[in-house]
């Protein structure tokens, strides 16, 4: 065969038109992953201690985007790909004290979750009405992220990012499932609006029933919510209570200050005998009760007579019953404890913490830890065993419910305490390992949607800030500084009436999961019905 010079000619000039579109083509490609990580990032920026709570709609909008149509497969990576976006800012505080290594393990297990989300959006994407099963496959992920590995982890709930929000009121409808649901549907709403309004243009026509349904998934929210407003209510139907928040502070952030457990105790008591030397000068309202936070006395005072003598004279100082962030070993078992502490009787009740923390209170996989980094296993040398009651204090005649820092995450541990009998709840904490991360303000947020949800006050004391008071209609009254000595008085409402979400409890969590569950077996169906029918 002849080459001519023309053909070569030809041949080279084809080659060089055809690599850049070869480019151009893997860049269109690389699209889809690119918005589903940033759509990610859209979501994180809209939680706390941001006000963006509105980015959310439009970072499930791109979600919709990015997964409509495609298959099971795609949606999987693309999901695992937002799930990054999303939970790698959103727990950049998980390693701020031992390493980037527990972090980056974390967001890799939690985004499977939103994976297994993303392969379930792509597939109901293809039915009518997609926005509304896509939307309960998101609840139904948070709920499985919730439960498991190690007892669940739901940190990063759509609800939590909600606290500012026009949406928040659902919250006590349904709890957190309700309002992470209205928040959802309405981004995947927004999308659905925005695609038919484009092929309205395009072809000039579109089917009314699905214009319908995209119109409705953002509207409906958006009138429930407005129509749930008269169930937030700060009324007091059981008297009030002036409580008092002490933040004592802590010798130094990270993990270290548990090493300066008696100069905690000590700041503590302190700040306690400061609060009852104003109220003793007119200064500040006596209070009828007072909360210290977790890990305020880790020193065992049932062991140790020196933390009970500091203990005992902080409350006769100021003359009321104090709740005592405790650490104790009783039985052989090393518990996190509430201690209720009568300034003439001395400790007369307890909570014990029911929703220990993996890895921070307790070791799951000790040997497989310890094997790969020995570090790790000498931070928690000794496992805290799980209480099995719920705590509710008398305190002064109000019924205060204890919920234990990483335990307002979980929704039953907090209705649990309310359905006991709580007229208001308290969230003792301890953020000093966290340093001044965005952790203290997104648990801030969570016991906000909790006070709307149960429609009861919350206080937030905790040992280095931020404490706050917080107002049945989800509203902070008052607050501190981070890392300072400081104590807030209030007169709060109490309450004893249910909001639906308490009475409802778990059922409308279970009701998302059946549509979930309904929208995945017909897509499921309408796949294989076309495969058979392809075949034929």
């Amino acid at each position: 065969m002849t080459v001519t010079a023309t053909s070569v000619g030809e041949s080279d000039q084809l080659a060089s038109q055809t690599a850049p579109a070869s480019r151009a083509a893997r860049l269109v490609r690389l699209v889809p992953a690119l918005a589903a990580a940033l759509s990610g990032v859209l979501l994180y920026v809209s939680f706390p201690p941001r006000t963006l709570w509105w980015l959310a709609l439009p970072a499930f909008a791109v979600f919709g985007w990015v997964l409509r149509g495609r298959s099971w497969k795609a949606g999987l990576g693309l999901g695992y790909l937002f799930g990054l976006g999303f939970l790698l800012p959103l727990l950049v505080w998980t390693g701020v004290e031992v390493g980037p290594g527990p972090w980056l393990a974390l967001v890799a297990i939690e985004a499977v979750f939103v994976a297994l989300v993303g392969a379930g959006v792509a597939a109901v994407s293809k039915l009518p009405g997609w926005p509304v099963w896509a939307a309960a496959l998101w609840i139904a992920g948070e709920a499985a992220r919730a439960r498991a590995p190690f007892n669940g982890f739901p940190w990063g709930k759509i609800a939590f990012g909600q606290a500012d929000g026009v949406f928040l009121p659902l919250a006590a409808v349904g709890g957190t499932p309700v309002l992470g649901f209205a928040v959802v549907l309405s981004g995947f709403g927004l999308y659905e609006v925005v695609r038919l309004a484009v092929e309205r243009r395009r072809t000039r026509a579109v089917q009314r029933s699905a214009a319908a349904v995209a119109l409705l998934s953002v509207a409906v929210p958006v009138v429930g919510a407005v129509a749930a407003r008269p169930l937030v209510s700060d009324k007091a139907e059981n008297g009030t209570a002036t409580v008092a928040v002490i933040q004592g502070n802590v010798p130094r952030a990270g993990l270290d200050f548990n090493s300066q457990r008696r100069a905690v105790l000590d700041y503590h008591a302190r700040e306690t005998e400061r609060l009852a030397a104003e109220v003793k000068a007119g200064k500040v309202a006596q209070p009828d009760f007072v909360l210290w936070p977790e890990n305020s006395s880790d020193i065992d005072p049932f062991a140790n007579a020196d933390a009970r003598a500091v203990i005992d004279t902080a409350a006769k100082a100021i003359g009321v019953p104090i709740s005592v962030g405790g650490v104790v070993e009783r039985d052989g078992k090393l518990l996190n404890e509430q201690i209720l502490w009568d300034p003439a009787k001395g400790p007369v009740d307890t909570y014990d913490k029911r929703q220990i923390q993996p890895f921070g209170e307790y070791l799951p996989l000790r040997s497989l830890v310890g094997a790969i980094n020995e570090n790790w296993t000498s931070m928690v040398r000794q496992d805290f065993s799980r209480g099995s009651e719920p705590g509710v204090f008398t305190m002064d005649g109000a019924k205060v419910g204890l919920v234990t820092c990483y335990e307002a995450a979980f929704d039953w541990t907090v209705r649990s305490e309310v359905t006991d009998g709580a007229q208001m709840i308290s969230v003792p904490s301890n953020n000093a390992t966290f340093d001044r991360s965005e952790m203290t303000y997104q648990q801030l947020a969570m016991s906000r949607v909790r006070a709307v949800e149960h429609s009861r006050t919350v206080t937030v004391p905790v040992t280095s800030g931020v404490s706050a008071i917080i107002m049945p209609d989800g509203t902070i009254t008052q607050k501190t500084g981070m890392f300072v000595a400081d104590s807030l008085v209030q007169k709060v409402p109490l309450r004893s009436s249910e909001t639906p979400a308490t009475r409802l409890g778990i059922l409308p969590e279970i009701a998302l999961l059946l549509v979930a569950a309904g929208g995945l077996g017909w897509a499921i169906g309408a796949g294989l019905k076309a495969r058979r029918a392809g075949d034929l």
